[in-house]
C-alpha cells in the first residue's frame, strides 16, 4: 500500500474511522503544503476551508456507516485547503479500507474550474446577447428543425417559443420558399452548394396572422457537441422598403415637379414675353411719334408705362434664371473668382461717385461659372443700386476657413434694418417702393438658391444708416 500511494501521482491520503490522517504521499505535501509530519498530526476537516468542516464531519460519518467506492467527479463540488491558507478545487475519490480506513485520492481541478467558469461566463454573456438583441436570432440543426427563438424573433413573427420549437423552420416562410426550403437544405448538405449560408441575402417571411415582410437573412453554420446547428440572423426590412418606396415616390414627384417648372419657364419665355415686346414696341411708337400730342399727364403716364414694362420683362428673366438654378446645370470647371468679379463689374458699370476695392488674390474655386457670376453680379448690383451717399464705397473680401471660402460685399449704403435679415432673401421681396428703384425682388433669392445648391450659407449684417455686408460661403474642395 505504501509503495502505491508514494508512486501515484495524485495526492493520496489515509484516514482513520475519526478522520485523522494516518499516512500521506508526496503529492499530497506539494498539494497543500505541509511535511509529512504536519499530516500526519491533522485530521481531515483541517484541510478543507472552515465553512464545509461542520458539514463535512456529517458526511465523513455517514460514509462510515454506509461505506463504498466514490469516483473521481462524484457530483460533489469540493474545496480543498493549503497550509497557507489559500484554497483549490478539488475532486475526490474514496475507497474503504479494512479496518475503518479510507483511502482519499485528492485532484486538484483548480485550472479546470476556470476554464468552466469562463466558460460558464461566455455563455451567460452569449445568451444575454441573444435574449437582448434587436434582431431576431434563430438556430436549426440540419433537419431544419427549430432548436432556439429569441425574444425578439418572438415579437417578429409572432410566435411564442413553444409553438415552434421542435417544428420546421419552413413554419416562418411562405409559399414557395416553404416548400422549396427541405430540399434547399438537403442539397447543402450533400453538395456543400451554399445560396444563404454565409452569404446573407433578402428574402421575404411570414408571420403568424400570415402576413408576409421582408427580412434580410444572415446564415452562419456552427458544430456544438457533435451536432451541426444553423444560426440565422433576421432584420426586418419592412421600414427600409416603406422609406426606400418614399423616396422612390418623391423622387417621381420631383421630377413632375420639374418638368411643370421646366413647361413653365418655356410659357414664360415665349408667352408672356411676346405680347410684352409688343406693348414694348408701342410704347416705344408713341413716345417717338406720338410725344408732341401729349399733355404732361399723358407724358407721365407713359413714362410709367415704359418704366413697368421694363419691370415686367426684368422679372420675368429674373423668374427664368431663378427657375433654371439647379434644374439646368453646367461643367463645374476652375473658376478664377478675381476675373468674375471684374467681369460682373464691367457689366454693371458702377457711376464715378462709387469706389469698388477688391481684396487682391481671391480664390479659384471649383464650380459653374454661370452661377458664380450671377451670384457677384446680383449682390454688386444691389449695392451700387440703393447707394444713397455722395462718395459710395464697395468692399468685396474673402477670408478661408477649414473646410469653406467665406466671401463679403460690404457698402456704406442705406443698411437693413434687422427685421427685415430673412425676408430679403425670399422671393420677390424688396424694401423700396418698385417705382423709385429698378427692382424685381428676385435678386438675393437667386444669391440664396445658388449658394445653398453648393452646401453653403447667405445671412447678412447691417445697421441703418452705416450700410450692408452681405456674407456667403462656398465649400474649399476642389478649390485653391
Amino acid at each position: 500500500m505504501l509503495w502505491l500511494l508514494e508512486s501515484a501521482a495524485d495526492a493520496m491520503l489515509i484516514t482513520d474511522s475519526t478522520g485523522g490522517v494516518v499516512l500521506a504521499n508526496a503529492p499530497a505535501e506539494a498539494l497543500f503544503g505541509y511535511t509529512r509530519d504536519e499530516l500526519l498530526a491533522l485530521s481531515v476537516e483541517s484541510l478543507i476551508p472552515p465553512r464545509f468542516r461542520a458539514s463535512h464531519a456529517a458526511h465523513r460519518q455517514h460514509y462510515a456507516a454506509h461505506p463504498g467506492s466514490r469516483v473521481m467527479g462524484g457530483g460533489l463540488e469540493l474545496y480543498g485547503m493549503r497550509k497557507d491558507g489559500s484554497e483549490f478545487a478539488a475532486d475526490v475519490s474514496l475507497s474503504p479500507l479494512e479496518g475503518g480506513y479510507v483511502l482519499a485520492t485528492v485532484h486538484d481541478i483548480t485550472r479546470r474550474k476556470r476554464a468552466e467558469d469562463a466558460l460558464e461566463e461566455q455563455r451567460t454573456r452569449l445568451a444575454a446577447i441573444v435574449e437582448t438583441a434587436v434582431d431576431a436570432i434563430i438556430t436549426i440543426d440540419e433537419r431544419g428543425t427549430i432548436d432556439s427563438f429569441n425574444p425578439a424573433a418572438e415579437r417578429l413573427f409572432g410566435y411564442a417559443p413553444a409553438e415552434v420549437m421542435g417544428k420546421n423552420v419552413s413554419l416562418l416562410m411562405p409559399s414557395p420558399y416553404r416548400e422549396e426550403h427541405d430540399g434547399y437544405l438537403a442539397h447543402y448538405l450533400a453538395t456543400g452548394e451554399k445560396r444563404v449560408i454565409g452569404l446573407g441575402r433578402e428574402v421575404v417571411a411570414q408571420r403568424k396572422d400570415g402576413t408576409t415582410f421582408p427580412i434580410d437573412l444572415a446564415v452562419s453554420e456552427m458544430r456544438v457537441g457533435g451536432r451541426r446547428l444553423f444560426t440565422g440572423l433576421v432584420h426586418d426590412m419592412s421600414q427600409r422598403k416603406q422609406a426606400e418606396e418614399r423616396q422612390a415616390r418623391l423622387i417621381h414627384e420631383l421630377e413632375s415637379a420639374n418638368e411643370e417648372l421646366k413647361n413653365f419657364a418655356y410659357v414664360v419665355s415665349h408667352d408672356l414675353k411676346a405680347p410684352l415686346r409688343a406693348i414694348g414696341s408701342l410704347a416705344d411708337w408713341i413716345s417717338t411719334d406720338q410725344m408732341d400730342k401729349l399733355d404732361d399727364e399723358g407724358k407721365e403716364h407713359l413714362r410709367l408705362l415704359v418704366q413697368r414694362v421694363r419691370r415686367m420683362d426684368g422679372l420675368i428673366d429674373g423668374i427664368l434664371q431663378y427657375s433654371r438654378v439647379g434644374r439646368v446645370r453646367e461643367a463645374a470647371v476652375p473658376v478664377d473668382v478675381n476675373a468674375i468679379v471684374q467681369e460682373a463689374l464691367a457689366m454693371l458699370a458702377p457711376p464715378p461717385h462709387i469706389r469698388v476695392e477688391v481684396a487682391p488674390d481671391l480664390p479659384t474655386i471649383h464650380a459653374e461659372r454661370t452661377r458664380i457670376l450671377q451670384l457677384f453680379q446680383n449682390l454688386l448690383s444691389n449695392a451700387i443700386k440703393y447707394l444713397d451717399k455722395p462718395l459710395g464705397l464697395i468692399r468685396v473680401d474673402c477670408v478661408p476657413h477649414d473646410q469653406e471660402w467665406e466671401f463679403s460685399i460690404s457698402d456704406n449704403g442705406p443698411g437693413i434694418e434687422s427685421r427685415h435679415f430673412k425676408r430679403i432673401f425670399q422671393l420677390f421681396q424688396t424694401l423700396v417702393p418698385k417705382d423709385r428703384v429698378e427692382s424685381t425682388g428676385v435678386g438675393l433669392a437667386l444669391v440664396k438658391k445658388i449658394v445653398e445648391m453648393y452646401g453653403g450659407r447667405v445671412w447678412v449684417e447691417s445697421q441703418p444708416g452705416a450700410g450692408s455686408t452681405f456674407f456667403f460661403t462656398l465649400p474649399r474642395s476642389g478649390t485653391h
